[in-house]
């Protein structure tokens, strides 16, 4: 999977060039990220003392955010344009690496096909929405944390106003614990999720078969069998990813409120302007959605581990890891 595109002569350019080339775009991202944090200071203590202010200074801070939010706009759509052409790549790479392999190997692989076309599309197309959320995560915590750690200064609430970086310890110990949270109870969702793919695997298998020969193939017997199983792997996959969802949605809406509670009674006492009070939300909600990347994304890296254990079967199958060692025969587990 890695081997095939990073360390590939031919895919060496498309593989490290691009990712630097994402990086760079990611980079540019970031810095007016910062940028639109320290203008929202400065745009609502405008608001807070309207009356005070002429309004041509409003019109002053509409223009500037302008000249942040376009240049966003045009990185962001040029860099998922690209990432998107990186990730077919990845998978061009993967597929004419196996298929060599394949085409040699004498023994039976399950699902070979459905592992050849499907899993490599969704393995490269899910390492690239992670992989990028991952990289820009990292750079916002890099560029946020500062950000945060001073604005905790303005903290008045007892248990935290004498504790340094006290938002950054907040968001960090949030972000854990609902890591933690969702591990308990998204723990079954790998193993569903890897069934669902052998059942799916074995249901097209048949109806493909049944193309050719519809005498000896897709019998409705047959057909209802397969469906039915299908049918009851679904509905357990549904039920968990139902109560698995309620958690997700219950944090993510109590992470919202989370900086207005802790600072919030500053901007009551006169400790903090309205102008701080937002850069404080917009910069926690940035290191927090950070740290919690793993959180938002739980499903995804479900589906993904699935397919990582699918297509490490079939390497070893079709001998691709090691070619010297026996050919194994995959079946359903």
């Amino acid at each position: 999977m890695i081997k095939s595109f990073f360390f590939s002569k031919k895919w060496r350019l498309w593989a490290w060039g691009g990712f630097t080339f994402i990086i760079g775009s990611l980079l540019a991202q970031t810095w007016i990220d910062v940028k639109i944090n320290e203008w929202y200071k400065g745009f609502y203590d405008l608001l807070q003392k309207a009356t005070e202010r002429d309004v041509s200074e409003f019109y002053d801070g509409i223009y500037l955010f302008m000249k942040l939010a376009i240049p966003y706009v045009i990185i962001y759509t040029i860099t998922n344009y690209f990432t998107r052409l990186y990730a077919f790549r990845w998978r061009e790479a993967m597929t004419f690496a196996y298929m060599p392999y394949w085409k040699k190997v004498d023994a039976k692989v399950e699902g070979a096909s459905q592992r050849i076309q499907e899993d490599c599309m969704n393995f490269a197309k899910i390492v690239e929405s992670i992989g990028l959320q991952i990289v820009r995560a990292i750079m916002l915590l890099i560029a946020f944390i500062p950000i945060l750690w001073g604005l905790s200064s303005n903290v008045i609430i007892p248990w935290l106003k004498d504790i340094n970086g006290s938002l950054v310890y907040v968001s960090l110990t949030a972000s854990l614990g609902g890591l933690l949270i969702s591990w308990f109870v998204g723990i079954k969702l790998p193993g569903l999720e890897y069934n669902n793919q052998v059942v799916e695997a074995a249901f097209r298998k048949e109806l493909v078969y049944g193309e050719d020969d519809r005498v000896e193939y897709a019998k409705p017997p047959t057909i209802l069998e397969l469906f039915t199983g299908i049918k009851f792997n679904y509905h357990r996959l549904f039920l968990h990813y139902g109560y698995f969802d309620l958690w997700v949605i219950m944090y993510n809406q109590t992470m919202i409120i989370v900086p207005y509670i802790i600072m919030g009674p500053g901007l009551f006492t006169g400790a903090m302007t309205l102008g701080i009070l937002i850069q404080t939300s917009s910069a926690f909600r940035e290191v927090q959605s950070s740290f919690s990347l793993f959180i938002q994304n739980w499903t995804r890296i479900t589906e993904l581990r699935s397919i990582y254990r699918r297509l490490t079967e079939f390497e070893k199958a079709i001998g691709y890891k090691d070619p010297n060692k026996p050919l194994p025969v995959i079946g359903r587990s």
